[in-house]
This record gives C-alpha cells, structure tokens and sequence, in this order.
C-alpha cells in the first residue's frame, strides 16, 4: 500500500475553447509513450464532474520525484482564451475540488495539500495563485 504525503493540484493547461476530459488527457500521455496512460489520479471538468484517472493504488506520473507518495488531480483549464496561465476553474470546479480534497483528507489526514508548481517553480501549473492557503483548512494539523 501506498503512503500518501501529498495531494498535487494541476491544471490541464487548455484554453477555455478546448476540453480536456480523463480519456483525452489519457491520449495524450500514451501518445507521449506513457504506457500506463493518464498520470493523473482525477480530472475535474469545467461542469464539475469528478473523472477517475489512474487507480489511487497505483503511482501516478503527474510530478516528477514526487509520484511515488502522491495523488495528483486536474482541473480541466489553467489558460485565457490567449493561452496564457490564469486560473480559470469556474465555480462548479472549485466546488468539487473542494469536495475531492475533504473526501482525500478524511483518507490522507497527514498529507500536505500543494500546487505542482510549489515543488516544481518553473511550471505554472496548476494558475492558481496559491493552493496551499486556498486549502489551509484541509492541511494536517
């Protein structure tokens, strides 16, 4: 069984023109020779839809050196219509993240709930200003 230490926040770095849902992030990666397809672990979609990527079991490839204790999950967005980074998770979203995160807190108390460009400073990912005081109520105690 895995040790969980770490909820990692992404963002599927698409326009608010362009979709990105679990199977299409899926083709993505296989397309980029990931054998075991979609590194992350759920994809939240603009409707708020929570979509299952890889099995929780199962490392993702979502961060590098950091798969291994992790769970990662994507909203769909992160780009302006101009493609630059901004976050643009609408309501419905933030809703359901919020809901995705208290269910994997509840399960992973000691696990730090983080942005992926807080342990990896030259992405942007996930455009959100900052994940760890947005969720400040979930972090371990």
């Amino acid at each position: 069984m895995r040790s969980i230490t770490m909820l990692i926040i992404h963002c599927s770095a698409v326009r608010p023109d362009q979709e990105s849902s679990a199977a299409q992030i899926d083709t993505w990666h296989r397309r980029q020779g990931w054998k075991l397809g979609i590194g992350y672990h759920y994809v939240i979609r603009r409707d708020g839809e929570i979509e299952p990527g890889r099995p929780e079991w199962l490392s993702g490839a979502h961060c590098k050196n950091h798969n291994a204790h992790s769970i990662g999950i994507c909203y769909e967005g992160g780009l302006n219509i101009r493609g630059q980074p901004e976050d643009t998770r609408t309501e419905a979203q933030k809703v359901s993240m919020r809901r995705l995160l208290e269910d994997l807190h509840r399960r992973y108390p000691r696990a730090i709930i983080i942005g992926h460009h807080d342990l990896n400073p030259l992405k942007d990912c996930p455009c959100i200003k900052d994940v760890v005081h947005e969720y400040a109520d979930l972090q371990p105690k």
